[in-house]
């Protein structure tokens, strides 16, 4: 979810569609809701519904299509614009999502992403994301949010759809847990899982510290470069 032009689309492909940055220029908008299934780890499949932004169809959303947008949902994800002129309507969507989602999906994960980052200036960055962040948990309570800061542009984008698609993975303890096993049986530094069609990165185990913290984001975007390259 997200107000028009925030950037929704333009991660959905990246992630799910192999698009790359530069190509996410030729999108249009969406037109009301776009549903997409997505198979993940052989048989988990992800039901992706990509809401169009526009204010006549959030509008719809609260007042008519209350119990088709917002039951059963797992995730809730909603996409802010860092740049956005109309904060106050923003905020005015967003709770009103939050209210939907406790009257009909009392126990699903709500992740707030604040994206276009790279639209400002670096030595902004930081205290610009706090700031929303700490605006948008007070508006939250008593529900729980996770932020992210995201662009299009650089590894921070993979790094928050993994540990949003983390938290959907049944028994993912379990497959940390044969992966740790996995890792100090080979003797190895680091072992890594990727889901081979995103690579999004679904667990690690290491038995040393590694200093960077984008490593995974990285390799990640290094293979499916390549593999757009060999297309």
């Amino acid at each position: 979810m997200g107000k028009s032009g925030s950037g929704k689309t333009s991660m959905r492909s990246i992630i799910f569609s192999n698009y790359i940055a530069k190509d996410t220029r030729r999108l249009g908008a969406t037109i009301d809701v776009e549903h997409s299934n997505v198979k993940f780890l052989g048989n988990l499949v992800l039901n992706l519904w990509d809401c169009g932004g526009q204010e006549a169809f959030m509008e719809n959303y609260f007042a008519s299509q209350k119990d088709r947008i917002f039951k059963n949902v797992e995730v809730l994800i909603y996409v802010f614009d860092v740049e956005s002129r109309d904060w106050a309507s923003d905020l005015h969507y967003y709770q009103s999502c939050l209210d939907a989602i406790r009257a009909n999906s009392r126990d699903a994960r709500i992740f707030c992403l604040i994206h276009k980052m790279d639209l400002l200036p670096e030595q902004q960055r930081d205290e610009v994301f706090k700031g929303r962040i700490r605006e948008l948990r007070q508006r939250s309570e008593p529900l729980t949010i996770e932020g992210f800061r995201t662009s299009i542009w650089d590894e921070t984008l993979y790094a928050a759809w993994s540990q949003i698609v983390h938290c959907l993975i049944p028994n993912i303890r379990v497959l940390e847990s044969h992966l740790n096993y996995f890792c100090r049986s080979c003797d190895a530094d680091e072992v890594v899982l990727f889901e081979r069609t995103t690579f999004l990165v679904i667990a690690n185990a290491a038995t040393i510290d590694h200093q960077d913290l984008h490593r995974f984001e990285k390799i990640s975007n290094i293979i499916k470069q390549f593999n757009l390259g060999c297309r």
